[in-house]
């Protein structure tokens, strides 16, 4: 149960491109299903001494009906066995080498009761619970979770202080900065959202989350969802921004960036409250961590996949707009130099699209979750530093910027260092650094203008 709790933690992490269905969670539904209905069978048809025989029961696994003395049911395997497998790796036609009469699973009644189940589920449904896979499953889980915290973590870092350059000095506030600082913000609530929800619901192992069902850990799933999908619609307008700046002549960028801030921050806020009111109404089941239900799941999953789907077609459509302006007679270079801009633009285009993630958004959910997994992860979980890095520490602009501010501030510490030796009664008066320049000018202004009286009298 350790791993199917880690399976369906990571699984949430992704985005919400997958619907997570958790084992134990699926043997309380099958649970509760079993017994109501062996509690409408009985009270149909009560057995009674004259007609003896099995009456209904949930063996912890599956659900068997009640049947008379020499009778055989024959169930087929749990959905709980299939959830398994897959996490497993297993693929549906090795299972069916190794275990040819996968499937099906016999009881007899007899007059002493339910005999065991044969096969035994393990040989039927193709598990085996000694499996030394289980051990490397684990060690493969936990490291999973420590690479996607170092990446949420460095990221957190990184655009932090990102935002705090961006801020902070006044010449780098434009329109296209202010798209930057709206990214990494979602960037930023993005990793704050997995952190709070792994300390609410996955603190401690041993807590089954398919029973919890507080108002706290519902809230803490909604403010998850917003976080991610704000992440993808700034990905997305940052696409478009882009596209609108190349393809446009005129560019009112104030006003497009008052609807870029209601697409990015706006739209989330409509998708995730339908799902929400939907979810209390129609599905108000655990703690909103697991997405059983599909069509309520669309709510959010299929404005998150078409974002992804129109920022892939920007993407070519930029590439193409780069290729004619790089091939234009205007731009000098020989045709290697061209290829090689052209290259260093793409690749500086991919972790600001997220456009690795059309790699597993269209494939079946049930294909390569481990590879989906380090990919989806790995990659997500650093994409906000790699983004802080490329358009922030990188940047021509913030470059300069900072190192203005540094030979200021050098200058002004020399001038203030020297004030203190020329004029000690005034520098142990408390006189600050800004005060010091300002009598240091007005000083020089007045010898030089004492020098110039002097120069016009001699005269």
């Amino acid at each position: 149960m350790a791993v199917s709790l880690k399976i369906c933690f990571f699984t949430l992490v992704l985005l919400p491109l997958v619907t997570a269905t958790h084992s134990d969670c699926v043997i309380r539904k099958e649970q509760e299903a079993c017994l109501e209905k062996i509690k409408k069978a009985s009270a149909l048809n009560p057995l009674n001494e004259s007609s003896p025989g099995c009456p209904g029961m949930w063996d912890n696994i599956t659900c068997w009906k009640s049947a008379s003395v020499g009778e055989i049911v024959f169930v087929k395997c749990p959905a709980l066995f299939s959830i398994i497998n897959s996490e497993d790796g297993w693929e549906v036609d090795n299972m069916e080498q190794s275990h040819p009469d996968v499937g099906d699973i016999s009881r007899n009644c007899t007059e002493d009761g339910w005999s065991e189940p044969f096969p035994h589920y393990s040989d039927a449904c193709g598990f085996d619970e000694n499996e030394t896979e289980s051990e490397n499953q684990d060690y493969y889980y936990l490291s999973v979770k420590a690479l996607y915290t170092v990446g949420y973590s460095t990221s957190l870092v990184s655009l932090t202080t990102a935002m705090v350059i961006l801020c902070r000095f006044r010449k780098l506030h434009c329109t296209r900065n202010f798209i930057h600082m709206n990214l990494f913000i979602s960037f930023i609530l993005r990793a704050i959202s997995v952190f709070i929800k792994d300390g609410i619901l996955y603190a401690e192992q041993e807590i089954n989350h398919c029973f919890i069902s507080t108002v706290e850990c519902k809230a803490v799933m909604v403010f998850f969802h917003y976080c991610v999908m704000s992440n993808y619609f700034w990905l997305f307008i940052e696409g478009l921004y882009l596209f609108t700046l190349l393809v446009e002549t005129f560019f009112p960028e104030r006003r497009y960036f008052y609807w870029y801030t209601i697409i990015g921050w706006g739209t989330p806020t409509i998708c995730v409250t339908v799902w929400a009111v939907l979810r209390f109404h129609f599905d108000d089941i655990g703690c909103w961590d697991m997405n059983d239900n599909t069509a309520l799941w669309w709510v959010i999953k299929g404005p998150v996949i078409a974002s992804i789907m129109i920022n892939f077609v920007l993407f070519i459509g930029i590439i193409v707009i780069l290729v004619q302006k790089l091939q234009s007679p205007d731009i000098g270079g020989n045709e290697s130099s061209i290829y090689l801009r052209l290259a260093r633009s793409t690749l500086l285009l991919i972790p600001l699209f997220g456009i690795h993630y059309t790699v597993f958004a269209f494939s079946p959910e049930n294909v390569s979750k481990r590879e989906r997994l380090v990919f989806e992860l790995g990659l997500g979980s650093f994409q906000g530093f790699v983004v802080a890095v490329l358009y922030c520490f990188l940047n021509g602009e913030v470059q300069s910027e900072i190192k203005r501010k540094w030979r200021s501030w050098k200058v002004n510490r020399y001038f203030a260092v020297d004030f203190k030796h020329r004029h000690p009664s005034l520098a142990s008066s408390g006189v600050n650094g800004g005060t010091q320049l300002s009598i240091l000018s007005k000083s020089s202004s007045q010898i030089r203008m004492s020098s110039i009286n002097a120069e016009n009298l001699a005269t």
